[in-house]
């Protein structure tokens, strides 16, 4: 990552380099409290912001019993979360998938699932374990599929030759079992975003995909988030000068459990983006994750802030 510290950017995380209040952003409407399952990956893409991989493990797998607490929690804080979210690495790898799921619907929250849904996702005892889910709570079950672009070319270009084709014969299960399945796409090609869903569209009608291309929550195309590329730092003024709200940022709305390698505990951090930034871990319960969290980061600004995006529904 490119040193922006160097020039007194992001170095002091109450006050920006020119010596402006920085940002910052309350939980005022948690609607998401994700997990991540573990950083392994059945593949290794480019430019993944976790360095998701077949041998990255420095966010180990978490187990159902770890889970269970912070659900708990969740209820006993009243903090009004609809959404479960899972994330990874690839969520299907860990053995509790299944089961962390269900504990979630069964408690009535939604669940989503990110998956680039290949192999993991497609192993017999998987696909059971989905239908039955499906089964029992229907659309309360999301699967929001990576597919980078539309194209196979574009998306093999970060994922890997053949990647494109495994992920839509994992889609086409999907559709032919019912699960209900979004798609996070990105934008790191020189095509305007009314293109980019144009051919989303033709490629979910060619599949018979029940998708809505021109939804930004079933077909979620995040900007590229470039750790060498010369962000701005939000400052308090920032808000009005842009037209936005702090309430309109991920974390205003959202948490993390992390289970670190060689932790004794999971632990909370803001974000979903920001796995291994210290300063971003909040303490070990959904508690200490009420705090307020400071925008010193230059994912804050280009991805969440400029960018406008989030990995929530």
């Amino acid at each position: 990552m490119k040193d922006q510290t160097s020039s007194g950017k992001f170095s002091d995380p109450f006050v920006t380099a020119n010596g402006a209040p920085r940002a910052h952003v309350a939980l005022r409407r948690p609607e998401t409290l994700w997990f991540n399952t573990g950083t392994l990956c059945n593949i290794e893409c480019d430019n993944c912001y976790i360095l998701s991989s077949p041998t990255n493990d420095a966010l180990v797998y978490l187990r159902s019993a770890e889970m269970r607490p912070f659900l708990d929690q969740l209820d006993a804080r009243d903090w009004g979360v609809h959404e479960i979210g899972f994330t990874g690495g690839e969520p299907f790898m860990n053995p509790d998938m299944i089961d962390m799921a269900r504990m979630a619907l069964e408690r009535g929250y939604a669940v989503l699932i990110l998956t680039n849904a290949m192999q993991p996702m497609m192993r017999p005892h998987v696909q059971q374990g989905l239908v039955a889910l499906h089964k029992a709570y229907g659309d309360k079950l999301t699967l929001r599929i990576s597919l980078d672009h539309w194209s196979a070319e574009n998306h093999d270009a970060v994922r890997g030759a053949g990647g494109f084709k495994r992920t839509v014969e994992g889609m086409c299960w999907l559709r032919d079992t019912g699960i209900k399945m979004t798609v996070a796409g990105r934008t790191i090609w020189s095509e305007t975003e009314t293109d980019a869903r144009a051919a989303y569209a033709d490629l979910y009608a060619q599949h018979g995909f029940a998708i809505d291309a021109m939804h930004p929550g079933e077909t979620v195309l995040f900007p590229e988030m470039d750790e060498q590329a010369e962000v701005p730092e939000i400052t308090t003024a920032c808000w009005d000068i842009l037209g936005k709200s702090p309430d309109d940022v991920m974390c205003a709305s959202s948490r993390m459990v992390v289970k670190r390698k060689g932790a004794e505990a999971p632990a909370v951090i803001a974000c979903t983006l920001l796995p291994y930034a210290p300063e971003f871990e909040m303490g070990g319960t959904l508690e200490e994750a009420e705090a307020s969290v400071q925008l010193n980061h230059a994912h804050c600004a280009k991805f969440c802030v400029l960018g406008g995006a989030s990995c929530s529904t």
